[in-house]
């Protein structure tokens, strides 16, 4: 039996980083000729032109159009989201050209395949189409994307470390959260008829082991280790797995239950009850939950401290026309800075 897989979205977003850390810091001046109104923005002297921007904000709009209707009142707090997010990749691609950080194609490839591996046969190009992406699009995005994630860890995350007594101090502060739910351990037998199911029941009443049937009888692939299912806590399997199993006495079997995968017969072999876990137990997370936070905000600093370095130069005009929808005219150019 195969659980859904989640299709992630095609466009990269671990570039998205820090947008609103960084946009608290401040950026230089820059005192340059007038922005023309093709222009939305000038970081560090390269362009972020109104038709990238246009395109990357219709493109944010249609994924948010798709969940709810847009109000008029939220495409300021978007626009603004989006020159921030545009802003920092382009400072943090800037930083990695400087230290000659760049993705092979061969790292790009295998990357994408790994994307499209996410959807079935037609999905990935349908998810193309609905991204407005073309695959050359969609290949310099991943470049960009590696790009950045090999800065972070060559160059921001070897400083961040985890010592011993901020794991026992996240430990004691966030008990709750490391804890092990009750958990059963079971084995199944699964055919394809209910008469079926009721000759395997038969043979079980007889004396004959369940392991043994179900090498013999069961059509789930753990028929090979005799339908062992292993532990498992509520809502990892199947609902009517759960139904059943929790409310089994340990070396009770089920009457015949009926899914969308055949006629299963249960045995429960073990169960465990709910514990709260020890530190040495819990530590490897422990390290992990506070490593990722720590990273985090040193992507955080890391961007902040370039956009304090940076000189950026926003064309507030052309920004504000920009609604996401074909505009009949452009204003005329009148720049701001940040």
């Amino acid at each position: 039996m195969n659980t859904p897989r989640r299709h992630p979205s095609l466009v990269p977003t671990a570039l998205t980083v820090a947008c609103a850390a960084a946009a608290l810091a401040g950026c230089h001046e820059k005192q340059a000729s007038a922005i023309d109104g093709n222009t939305v923005a000038i970081v560090n002297g390269e362009l972020i032109t109104r038709e990238e921007f246009e395109k990357e904000f219709q493109r944010n709009l249609q994924f948010v159009d798709a969940l709810d209707p847009r109000a008029p009142e939220q495409v300021e707090p978007m626009r603004r989201a989006l020159l921030d997010e545009l802003i920092d990749q382009r400072l943090l691609l800037q930083a990695a050209a400087k230290l000659n950080i760049t993705a092979r194609p061969e790292e790009v490839d295998r990357r994408v395949m790994r994307i499209s591996a996410d959807y079935p046969a037609e999905g990935f190009n349908e998810a193309l189409v609905q991204s407005q992406l073309t695959q050359a699009e969609l290949k310099r995005k991943t470049a960009a994307l590696l790009v950045v994630e090999k800065l972070f860890d060559e160059h921001v995350y070897p400083r961040v470390a985890v010592t011993e007594e901020e794991i026992r101090q996240y430990f004691e502060e966030h008990k709750d959260e490391f804890s092990l739910p009750e958990r059963v351990h079971a084995q199944q037998i699964v055919v394809k008829t209910l008469d079926e199911a009721r000759r395997v029941q038969q043979l079980l009443r007889q004396g004959k082991k369940f392991a043994d049937l179900a090498r013999k009888y069961s059509l789930s692939a753990d028929a090979k280790v005799g339908g062992d299912l292993g532990f498992f806590a509520r809502g990892q399997m199947p609902p009517a797995f759960d139904d059943v199993a929790f409310r089994l006495g340990v070396g009770q079997v089920s009457d015949v239950v009926a899914t969308e995968y055949g006629f299963h017969l249960f045995k429960v072999l073990e169960k465990k009850p709910a514990r709260q876990l020890e530190l040495t137990e819990a530590r490897r997370e422990v390290e992990a939950k506070i490593l990722e936070l720590k990273r985090a905000e040193a992507q955080r600093a890391y961007v902040a401290r370039l956009r304090q370095e940076a000189t950026v130069t926003i064309n507030e005009p052309v920004l504000q026309s920009i609604t996401g929808r074909p505009q009949a005219n452009t204003p005329s150019p009148k720049e701001s800075h940040r």
